[in-house]
């Protein structure tokens, strides 16, 4: 995997190509990602970068987690994730990445949580429904706009509005 961002959906929409087929697309805020952290084969075990989305205030950060952020000497942010690069060589920590990490015609991956539908059901199988983590494989990337910010993949991607999701390199498309 070589590339990867942390976004936040902000739904769904249709876009006309160039031959006027219409098409169904989800609109992702992708970015602006810090790099946090990176880990080394020879210090960890094993090579990867973790990424962090979404300013937030100081104050709502407990003590760990800030004390993490600003050993990394960046600012205070809500979301961390780890991703498995394959090129952490290139990245250093405090740098930011875009969305045009992306380009149109690039197959993803995308994982979000499924909207929470409740409980379910009363004589057979009860239980809650819904919020579970799910991955959606080989949606293309139709448009990427670096002006806003925002990527527009074809098809559905798992989440309400305002979730958050991982996009990624597909793993079973080259």
């Amino acid at each position: 995997m070589n590339k990867a961002i942390i976004g936040k959906k902000l739904g769904m929409t249709q876009v006309f190509l160039k031959d006027g087929t219409m098409v169904p697309v989800t609109v992702v805020k992708a970015g602006p990602c810090t790099v946090v952290q990176k880990k080394t084969v020879e210090r960890d075990g094993y090579s990867s970068v973790q990424l962090g989305f979404e300013e937030v205030a100081e104050k709502k950060l407990n003590k760990p987690e800030l004390g993490h952020l600003k050993a990394a000497g960046v600012q205070p942010l809500k979301i961390l994730k780890e991703f498995d690069l394959s090129n952490t060589d290139s990245l250093e920590v405090g740098q930011v990445i875009g969305c045009d990490v992306f380009a149109a015609d690039d197959f993803v991956d995308v994982t979000g949580t499924t909207k929470g539908r409740g409980f379910s059901g009363v004589i057979k199988l009860p239980g809650q429904y819904g919020v579970e983590q799910v991955t959606v494989l080989n949606l293309k990337v139709v448009k990427v706009d670096k002006e806003k910010g925002v990527l527009l993949i074809k098809g559905a991607i798992p989440g309400p509005k305002g979730s958050v999701v991982y996009v990624r390199d597909a793993v079973k498309k080259s």
